[in-house]
């Protein structure tokens, strides 16, 4: 693992990270998405993402997130909503409860998608994924009670 790699790892599993990063990152990735036209995202540069397109759980109206992801075989993409190991379950997750279809944006191209909660021993195979992928999931897992969403988006 390059060395750059494993201190980005370190430092995304501090305390300090989980509060200013949900705050400096979206706002960074989203400057930047619309600034290459949908060609780049910041973040990518160390972890594949995605731009997260779905209406908003209550109001319906469109909400944007960019979110890391993890790319599998077939069309599909995973998302974790670890909101950085905070106490609560991020929006996006809500919002693609409730409107599971939704849309992202993925290397420059808008994908249409439909967003399925993982479970059961789908859930935990996922999860394993997405530890080996990204160990900090471990940390931010552990510092809180609620079980971390897991989504699979499908192509539709």
């Amino acid at each position: 693992m390059a060395p750059g790699r494993r201190l980005v790892r370190r430092i995304s599993s501090t305390r300090t990270f989980a509060k200013v990063a949900p705050h400096l990152i979206p706002s960074m990735d989203r400057a930047v998405h619309r600034l290459t036209r949908g060609k780049v995202l910041l973040s990518a540069l160390m972890l594949p993402g995605v731009v997260l397109m779905a209406r908003g759980a209550r109001t319906g109206l469109p909400r944007t997130t960019p979110l890391a992801c993890i790319p599998e075989e077939g069309d599909t993409w995973l998302l974790i909503g670890s909101n950085f190991g905070r106490t609560d379950h991020p929006a996006w997750t809500t919002n693609l409860l409730a409107h599971p279809d939704a849309g992202i944006s993925w290397k420059g191209s808008t994908v249409a998608v439909r967003a399925q909660l993982l479970a059961g021993e789908e859930r935990a195979a996922a999860w394993q994924a997405a530890l080996r992928f990204w160990p900090p999931y471990e940390t931010y897992q552990s510092r809180v009670e609620r079980e971390i969403r897991l989504f699979r988006l499908v192509r539709r």
